[in-house]
């Protein structure tokens, strides 16, 4: 991977449900509701001072969410941080950078 330069879009993983999982609670207080599904679909990242995570998110049958997630160096010692997202994605948007 190019640093800078986000990566292609790839499958979820189930580090990348666990990502997307740590900031669900972040997303739901943004947004004042309660996602009954949050399922990671696909992702890019872009490697930065940390990683930057895009993560396609189905929060219900037909409702989509992309999230970003910054993940600091480990030596920094932090969170992970729901930095920026889109709601109102259908299945089939592209997930690109934002």
């Amino acid at each position: 991977m190019m640093c800078g330069a986000p990566s292609a879009t790839q499958p979820a993983t189930a580090e990348t449900q666990a990502i997307a999982d740590k900031v669900k609670s972040q997303l739901e207080e943004k947004e004042n509701k309660k996602f009954p599904v949050f399922k990671a679909l696909e992702f890019k990242s872009q490697l930065v001072a940390g990683k930057n995570y895009f993560i396609k998110v189905q929060v219900d049958e037909d409702d989509f969410v992309h999230i970003r997630v910054f993940e600091s160096l480990p030596h920094e010692n932090k969170p992970v941080a729901l930095t920026s997202y889109q709601t109102s994605k259908g299945r089939h948007d592209e997930l690109t950078y934002f």
